[in-house]
């Protein structure tokens, strides 16, 4: 199925409908596979030829173009010929079509008209006017229109007929690109369905291939489990992955952020308080502790809580108990509990702000989330997913990364991780407007600073002075060659280890990857090169 507002508002397809109107004074015209006519009936739709203008404000025209694209498509669905000139409704005047076809399948025409060819009479253009005139349209409108309808002949009508056929090529070939690109999404969304993600976590470097293996095994467990990583990695995901592959997947998941609380409001929160506990409190109201009771509850932040609030919290861990505000009767419930924390607890502990036993009961099970400046390998691949889920969302067509864009994604540090990443693409999606591709120009100026810094840092780094350069020539093409000696060279220096050469060039090593593969500077290339 062709994507028909996509076809109309490509930038090719408008130029050639501008150029055929302008110089031929013929409307361009598209019908489906069925023969239906796209656009015309919308009201904002105008028409360049006055014939057709004319013939459409009649109450009857939709149904004489009808007519007309029906013996389009009749000849079509008949036969395998690219093209087909018509008499159309007003005999005397002709159009012409040029079959769409998308490998080998009949998908819809482009058809232009209304035209008079150079063998028409005087007596045939007047044959015209009588016609349109027995139909309802004044003399003097008619005579008008006709006059404006050109004759066709020589190299003139060649130009014309060749012009159709590279919009319907236009067509096909945009159509099949977003054929290939939709398979592509498709391949991509299995791809992550069935290796690269875990519940919604996505990633296929080996540091998350480790993570979700580790949550298989943990899942069906009633073990506390602590989760450790910085701000943005995904805590918060990983608890939900772990309940909801858990028995307990049918009872509630709640999240606690402990550090968005006092510790008053964090004890009410946690444990509820009796009416009359405190001035406010007019009337019972149960914890997180009791609702989530035969569920999972998320502690986030945990490192933030004070040390009286860490002892009621070793207490429930241990004895299942808990005692709400103001009330003189514990309570006892079923609850499972998943930490989290972006602080080093072993450091508090040493520092004694944080109760060494209650670190020993919470991290039981301990998850460590990698960074995403750790596992570059996923920042592609989180990129497409972000791409499609936010184009899906604002309900535009989906946009793709040009390679220098990738590369400076690949280049940045990403301190705030893959939060950081997914506001990057959604902003970036926005920006873009209309474009279909995103060029590196939109990204933030954090991300296009950092991958300064980094070719920076890279000049100032050791490996030698590398002399040789051509100083003459553009800026651009001394740096395309300077970036490929360093690599060259660095590459044999570091006998080919990418991860080593990554690190001393401060860049990715993914980054790295594609500038080695741009540039031809594998192994073999090289060795090659040099007559080996």
């Amino acid at each position: 199925m062709i994507d028909w507002k996509a076809i109309k508002d490509l930038h090719t397809t408008k130029s050639l409908e501008k150029i055929i109107g302008n110089w031929y004074g013929l409307d361009v015209l598209y019908a489906d596979s069925q023969g239906r006519v796209q656009f015309v009936q919308d009201a904002s739709y105008s028409f360049r030829s006055p014939l057709l203008k004319l013939q459409m404000a009649h109450s009857f025209g939709h149904d004489w173009l009808d007519a007309d694209v029906e013996k389009v498509y009749e000849h079509f669905n008949g036969t395998h010929e690219p093209n087909f000139e018509f008499e159309s409704f007003f005999p005397g005047t002709f159009g012409y079509a040029h079959r769409i076809e998308v490998d080998g399948e009949f998908c819809g025409s482009v058809i232009v008209y209304p035209y008079f060819k150079d063998t028409s009479t005087s007596d045939e253009v007047n044959h015209v006017v009588q016609k349109m005139v027995e139909c309802g349209i004044s003399e003097g409108d008619a005579k008008e229109a006709v006059a404006k309808v050109k004759k066709f002949s020589g190299r003139f009508y060649s130009e014309m007929k060749e012009l159709v056929g590279i919009v319907s090529d236009e067509v096909s070939t945009f159509h099949m690109e977003i054929s290939k690109r939709e398979a592509r999404i498709m391949d991509l969304n299995s791809e992550l369905g069935n290796k690269y993600r875990y519940h919604n976590i996505i990633g296929k470097s080996k540091k998350m291939q480790q993570v979700y293996h580790l949550l298989s095994k943990v899942s069906n467990s009633e073990s506390t489990i602590m989760i450790q990583g910085e701000n943005g990695t995904g805590k918060e995901m990983v608890a939900k992955a772990i309940h909801y592959n858990s028995p307990r997947k049918d009872s509630v998941f709640i999240a606690v952020n402990c550090s968005a609380f006092n510790d008053n409001l964090l004890d009410s929160e946690l444990f509820g308080h009796v009416k009359g506990a405190f001035t406010g409190a007019i009337k019972d109201k149960k914890g997180v502790f009791e609702v989530a009771n035969g569920g999972t509850l998320f502690l986030d932040e945990i490192g933030d809580t004070s040390p009286s609030m860490q002892v009621k919290l070793l207490r429930i861990l241990q004895e299942g108990t808990f005692m709400p505000v103001g009330a003189t009767t514990p309570k006892k419930v079923n609850v499972r509990v998943v930490a989290a924390t972006n602080k080093n607890l072993k450091e508090m502990i040493a520092k004694g702000e944080f109760r060494e036993d209650l670190y020993y009961r919470i991290n039981v099970i301990n998850v460590a989330l990698p960074p995403l400046r750790d596992r570059q390998e996923d920042i592609p691949v989180l990129m497409e997913y972000f791409l499609q889920k936010r184009c899906e969302e604002a309900g535009v067509p989906l946009k793709t990364f040009s390679k220098k864009c990738l590369e400076k994604m690949l280049d940045h540090n990403w301190p705030g991780n893959v939060r950081e990443l997914q506001n990057e693409v959604e902003r970036l999606v926005v920006i873009a407007g209309d474009d279909k591709m995103i060029t590196p120009d939109l990204l933030s100026a954090r991300i296009l600073e950092s991958g300064e810094s980094a070719g920076s840092h890279r000049s100032h780094s050791g490996g030698g002075v590398l002399k040789g350069i051509n100083t003459n020539g553009s800026l651009k093409d001394a740096l395309e060659e300077l970036e490929i000696m360093m690599i060259r060279e660095g590459l044999k220096r570091c006998g080919f280890n990418k991860s080593k050469l990554a690190k001393e060039l401060g860049i990715s090593r993914a980054g790295l990857i594609m500038k080695v593969e741009k540039y031809g500077l594998d192994k073999r290339a090289l060795k090659r090169a040099a007559g080996e």
